[in-house]
């Protein structure tokens, strides 16, 4: 089944984004900084909401992680 139907598969790719952009703007800022509009910008805004709502997202991850291991 792909991630678009299965709910759960999704809020993981989205959390894998946020976290790998976050990540890859940490490490090189100029690589998501210079494409701040169109598809590619929506790397910069999930960078941002990394940086920004960071203690949920930690926590998010920290729950997907906990119903991955139950199921």
């Amino acid at each position: 089944m792909s991630a678009l139907f299965n709910f759960q598969s999704l809020l993981l790719v989205i959390l894998l984004l946020i976290c790998t952009c976050t990540y890859v703007r940490a490490v090189a800022p100029r690589l998501v900084d210079r494409n701040k509009n169109g598809f590619l910008g929506l790397f910069f805004m999930s960078a941002r909401i990394g940086e920004r709502l960071s203690p949920y997202v930690a926590f998010a991850c920290v729950a997907m992680a906990l119903t991955m291991l139950v199921q």
